[in-house]
């Protein structure tokens, strides 16, 4: 890579009056006047801290909004087939009653010592020429595995937007990175399967991370939309084939970090020193607005205290990388066992 980037930005604000600039020079401020300054300053950082909420929250409801129509094609898929499979076996099982009666006649007057009634023969004649049942005997197992994996897909589609959307009410607590990518790589399939492959390799030894979820989980799904984002440019969105997208954890000596890497064209040199400024893109029009990694510059700095960088090389792609502290008093291992993950 060719560049290492920190996410440095001044954002702070301009300094207040003294007290002494509205006197004479020189003078003292009185209490009054530093009370009033006090007072100032707190209504001041209130509205900023009401304005970064209201600013996550709205670009949070943007990315389910964003995220719907895809989630809502996700379940859609098995649910059709799900759908078709339960049509065939109700179909299958008419037929299957069909034999099993005439089997029981059948049956009875064997048991009974007479001879098969002509109409039953018949009756099981027409079933077995009819019902396919020879096909059904082995096509219905078939039915039943490809049904459950379609409720299964459902199923953890819906557990992994629960889990991505469930909100932390403002308080951190342990958090399994691990399983929230995990959980966000999911919500977020329909963004970036048909463009790229999605790597995965989570470290065993990531220890639980004492971080705002939920906000932690917008901050991930900001980075894989902006790579399935770059590599869509390159690979114009799947006629080029695809690219690759790969999320990575790591446990270093008292941080947690992930990297989110992409096989786009890379950040241009005149914007690398602006990717973590409000409202600043280098989209489309439509495309994105700008806000996605400057939120994530806020969660992951100003209130985790970590750190967020980027290494990126013109014509192979980017890598973000996210740091967050852990506390070494509360290192509890991730439990969390990648699943097999169908894109299909």
């Amino acid at each position: 890579m060719d560049s290492l980037v920190p996410a440095s930005r001044d954002v702070r604000p301009n300094a207040p009056m003294t007290a002494g600039a509205r006197g004479s020079p020189g003078a003292r401020p009185t209490v009054a006047e530093l009370e009033e300054q006090r007072f100032q300053l707190e209504n001041a950082l209130a509205d900023l801290q009401s304005a970064q909420t209201r600013q996550l929250h709205a670009q949070k409801l943007e990315a389910i909004g964003q995220l719907a129509a895809g989630i809502a094609h996700e379940i859609n898929t098995p649910t059709q087939y799900v759908t078709d499979n339960v049509a065939f076996l109700s179909r299958a099982f008419e037929k299957l009653c069909e034999l099993v009666v005439a089997s029981r006649e059948l049956l009875a007057v064997g048991r009974a010592g007479g001879a098969p009634p002509p109409d039953v023969l018949v009756r099981l004649d027409a079933i077995f020429a009819n019902g396919r049942i020879d096909y059904i005997l082995a096509e219905a197992p078939k039915a039943l595995e490809q049904s459950m994996d379609g409720l299964h897909r459902v199923a953890n589609i819906v557990a992994a937007m629960k889990d991505f959307s469930h909100p932390s009410a403002g308080e951190k607590g342990l958090a399994d990175l691990n399983e929230a990518i995990a959980s966000t790589v999911t919500v977020a399939t329909n963004e970036w399967k048909y463009i790229a492959e999605m790597e995965t390799i989570f470290d065993p030894e990531l220890p639980l991370v004492r971080c705002l979820r939920d906000e932690i989980n917008q901050v991930i799904l900001n980075l894989i939309v902006n790579a399935a984002h770059a590599i869509d440019e390159v690979v114009l969105g799947g006629s080029s084939g695809k690219g690759t997208i790969r999320i990575e954890t790591i446990y270093d000596d008292g941080w947690a970090e992930i990297r989110v890497s992409d096989t786009g064209g890379g950040i241009p040199e005149s914007a690398r020193n602006r990717v973590f400024d409000p409202f600043f893109t280098t989209k489309a029009v439509g495309k994105g607005t700008g806000q996605g990694l400057a939120i994530a510059y806020s969660v992951i700095v100003e209130k985790h205290g970590g750190d967020i960088t980027f290494e990126t090389e013109l014509g192979r792609g980017t890598t973000f990388v996210v740091r967050l502290p852990v506390d070494v008093r509360e290192e509890r291992l991730s439990t969390f066992v990648a699943p097999p993950r169908s894109v299909a």
